[in-house]
């Protein structure tokens, strides 16, 4: 999905992570990284979190914390951009860790009063976490409640919660405790946000959650531009987005690589239920390709499913309208 736009404003995680990552030597720092992507928890039973202490969650934290509130902030912003007269007052961020989705949230919303509470099964993210938020600006961060809970079938959620965030929690449980935590999620709240990584499996579970939520009488605002069955064959592509990332320090040590960014590739969906949803337009599913005089949009449509657009020079304003549209905008343009 596309950068920011320019009336976005809120916090950013990164100022405080790089505080707090002052204290923590650059070769621990990128040797707990190394080891934790090598052992990722959804390989972990999550009754043993593989993250352990404050200096792993820390180090975690700095690498990834940033790449997911890009990716959960560019999926809220299509939310908003469907429903621009809504906003929630709680929020229950499920499997929150160190809080990238709250910090998202706290964006996208950034002049609003929710009230945050984040749930998680390791201690020391949530202690992080609560560090973090504490130096913030913005009052819903640092009134947010951390709470540890068990991330599962066991999950109860408090009924009537306007906005539920699952980010890059789903791929971490077994078959059956996805399941247990959208039904849980659909059965408590008036909007559902997940967010998985942009891969094919990470695809799946996002239609997957998809399903269920729509089973369970929601409708989809974003990226869709339908409630209907997703028109993609199964097994011969999948539909993701991209956030762009600045890199810090650690990630170009861990990575080895000299580009001042990255790209974070995500997979979402964006639900409502007893909230009307206006007809959307089509949206942009790859990213656009911009040859000489022409622009090739790849679109997902309400009426035709996927469908590919060419806007040449003949269009006048709209190729220049066009040539500046992103991976994951609308399309048309409002007028």
């Amino acid at each position: 999905m596309h950068a920011p736009h320019p009336h976005s404003t809120g916090e950013n995680p990164r100022a405080v992570l790089a505080e707090l990552l002052d204290g923590l030597p650059p070769r621990q720092a990128a040797q707990a990284v190394e080891r934790l992507i090598a052992n990722y928890r959804g390989r972990t039973p999550t009754h043993t979190p593989v993250l352990r202490d404050r200096s792993d969650v820390l180090a975690y934290a700095a690498y990834r914390m940033p790449a997911t509130f890009e990716a959960v902030r560019s999926a809220l912003e299509a939310f908003r951009d469907g429903l621009p007269d809504w906003e929630p007052v709680s929020h229950v961020d499920i499997g929150g860790g160190t809080g990238a989705a709250t910090w998202a949230v706290a964006a996208a919303w950034a002049e609003g009063r929710h009230r945050t509470t984040v749930l998680d099964w390791a201690e020391p993210a949530l202690a992080l976490g609560a560090e973090l938020a504490r130096g913030a600006g913005s009052e819903a961060l640092r009134t947010a409640e951390w709470r540890r809970q068990a991330i599962g079938p066991g999950l109860v959620l408090p009924a009537g919660t306007d906005l539920v965030t699952v980010s890059y929690v789903l791929g971490e449980l077994t078959e059956d405790a996805r399941r247990s935590v959208t039904d849980e999620a659909a059965r408590a709240a008036r909007a559902v946000v997940v967010i998985e990584p942009g891969t094919p499996d990470g695809y799946l579970r996002i239609i997957e959650a998809r399903d269920r939520l729509i089973a369970a009488g929601f409708r989809v605002v974003a990226p869709c531009p339908h409630s209907a069955a997703c028109p993609i064959e199964p097994g011969t592509d999948w539909c993701h987005f991209s956030a762009r990332v600045s890199r810090s320090s650690l990630h170009r040590q861990v990575k080895g690589g000299s580009l001042p960014y990255e790209d974070e590739k995500f997979s979402y969906v964006a639900a409502v239920r007893d909230l009307p949803v206006p007809a959307a337009p089509a949206r942009v599913v790859r990213k656009p390709q911009i040859r000489k005089g022409q622009v090739l949009l790849e679109l997902c449509t309400p009426e035709d499913g996927l469908t590919r657009e060419t806007v040449t020079k003949r269009h006048g304003a709209l190729y220049k309208i066009a040539r500046d549209t992103d991976w994951g905008d609308t399309w048309p343009p409002e007028e």
